[in-house]
């Protein structure tokens, strides 16, 4: 079977499964890190596409204070059960409003590509300096558009109740325009019987220099090599990055 919607709403109960290759710990401290020495230090956290809650389990057991933002209810409600101590909220990010600032917000797993459109992206940016208190940290990781192989694909396997799960991801460039598509597919086998998923999401395109164009009013930004072990400048090569900003005062 194959349909956005459907595949949507399952992912709700395959999300971590699909994610089990990611080192939430080592991905958590690392932003940890970085808020010691780029940010001011504060603990109050806000995690934007935060799924089921894995890096919010991380950061609080780390001492922060967090809140989480998704337009999944199904996931929120799996967060809420991973982290009872955790404030969650279904919203969109371009469209999102805090009631008090927080130190540090996070965007993983280059979800800030769902903002779909560089004019909601630019919003998204705008809203995330106005909830951040001075000298906040905004961490994310991002692709650039320039970069992309469209015939690289990302997969892993799991096994779960039985059956054996296969996930590929890829990304999709046309070569022109600001959209690239994130192409999604499940393999389920138990047995001798398959299930199939397949999607694309549509996700905005941007290079790293228009990213830094629609930031750095906004932010001092750092442009790091995509490596949560150590914190190296971007080579100017790679098309991944982990990217640091710190608000800008008036």
């Amino acid at each position: 079977m194959s349909s956005s919607n459907a595949l949507y709403t399952d992912l709700s109960g395959y999300y971590d499964l699909m994610c089990a290759d990611v080192d939430y710990p080592a991905q958590s401290r690392a932003i940890h890190r970085l808020q010691q020495l780029f940010g001011n230090g504060g603990m109050r956290h806000l995690d934007l596409a935060c799924g089921t809650g894995p890096h919010i389990r991380q950061l609080l057991d780390l001492g922060y204070q967090c809140q989480g933002l998704d337009l999944n209810e199904p996931m929120l409600q799996q967060g809420r059960q991973r982290c009872p101590e955790a404030l969650f909220s279904q919203g969109d990010m371009c469209e999102f409003s805090l009631t008090e600032p927080v130190d540090l917000i996070t965007c993983f797993l280059y979800s800030l590509h769902y903002c779909a459109t560089l004019e909601r992206l630019q919003r998204c940016i705008a809203l995330i300096h106005q909830a951040l208190a001075a000298q906040g940290l905004f961490c994310f990781n991002t692709v650039d558009k320039n970069h992309i192989d469209n015939q690289s694909v990302q997969q892993h396997s799991a096994l779960q109740h039985g059956s054996h799960f296969l996930f590929q991801s890829s990304w999709y460039y046309p070569g022109q325009g600001s959209q690239q598509q994130l192409k999604l597919s499940i393999v389920r086998r138990q047995a001798d019987q398959s299930e199939i998923w397949q999607d694309s999401h549509t996700m905005v395109a941007t290079s790293f220099d228009l990213l830094l164009h629609y930031l750095e009013p906004y932010f001092e930004v750092h442009l790091l090599e995509h490596d949560y072990q150590k914190i190296v400048p971007w080579n100017g090569q790679s098309g991944n990055a982990l990217v640091v900003c710190v608000k800008k005062q008036p």
